[in-house]
């Protein structure tokens, strides 16, 4: 009985520490997959005017483009474009905590450095 006790209990230990050891947190830019670290924004703005890198990213979402963060030139993908405060922080610098999956970051966090 008490080594099916120590074995669920490894097994415990062992997931919940495998499930937090892929945390990361990213330092940089919520932007868009069409403009990625550059904002092509010189035309897009009423009277045809530079726009912010906010409203760049928001616009280009709209059309159709992923959220992305760039983090020290790196554009990194976005798995879970739902989340919440992507759109709040569209265009901004930001510290950014998730876990990868292949080549793309699940977000868990989002907050204002």
């Amino acid at each position: 009985m008490k080594a099916l006790i120590s074995l669920a209990a490894a097994a415990v230990l062992f997931t919940v520490g495998t499930a937090f050891a892929a945390e990361q947190t990213w330092n940089g830019q919520i932007s868009d997959s069409l403009c990625g670290a550059k904002h092509e924004s010189e035309s897009i703005g009423e009277g045809n005017g530079k726009i912010s890198d906010q409203e760049c990213t928001v616009a280009c979402v709209k059309g159709g483009s992923k959220y992305v963060l760039v983090s020290s030139g790196k554009v990194y993908q976005i798995a879970n474009q739902t989340y919440a405060d992507l759109a709040k922080h569209a265009g901004h610098t930001v510290k950014l905590t998730g876990e990868t999956k292949g080549d793309s970051i699940i977000v868990s966090k989002i907050e204002m450095p």
